[in-house]
């Protein structure tokens, strides 16, 4: 009769589907055509790799203020590279290759969430300058300054999502040219 007890030391992790599901948000805006066609993010597979990090860190800073955020923020960073793993292999990326990948993947997360974070505390200008560096490959600060104006509305939209529907997946990103890009 210990399970009631039980429950209580195991760390909250939302249903698989409901991180699958935000996940796939995340995956779909990063493929957003505008973001290629207006803003010049570079139609590549760095390109498609940045984006998809900046909406992870959008989604991931959103969870900082949620209860259980911890438990969202690292199911969703699990799945994330559990996803960067499956893409490697179907690849071709032999086993021995994968791991060395795997931590490229790390450090490139943890280096552009470092700097994403410190801008934001910083100014907008600061932010559309880590933008310019690590999305458009430090070309274009107009572009990249329409990226900004874009992640602050996506994080000012995050944060009015209640916690309900934010844990359930059922919201959406802004679209990009709502958000002040042209």
């Amino acid at each position: 009769m210990l399970w009631p007890f039980n429950h209580f030391r195991k760390p909250r992790i939302p249903p698989h589907g409901t991180i699958e599901s935000i996940y796939g948000m995340i995956v779909t805006q990063a493929r957003e055509p505008l973001f290629y066609r207006d803003l010049g993010v570079p139609d590549t597979v760095n390109g498609r790799f940045d984006l998809l990090l900046m909406h992870l860190w959008l989604v991931l800073q959103r969870f900082k203020s949620a209860e259980a955020g911890s438990d969202l923020s690292q199911a969703l960073f699990d799945h994330f590279c559990t996803d960067m793993d499956d893409n490697l292999r179907e690849m071709g990326v032999g086993d021995l290759t994968v791991p060395k990948r795997m931590q490229a993947f790390g450090e490139a997360f943890y280096g552009r969430t470092a700097a994403y974070d410190l801008a934001l505390t910083d100014s907008d200008e600061a932010l559309a300058q880590a933008f310019c560096k690590n999305i458009l490959n430090g070309e274009n600060i107009e572009k990249a300054r329409a990226l900004a104006a874009y992640a602050r509305r996506a994080l000012a939209e995050l944060a009015r999502v209640d916690l309900a529907v934010l844990r359930s997946g059922a919201w959406r990103f802004p679209v990009p040219l709502t958000a002040g890009a042209s």
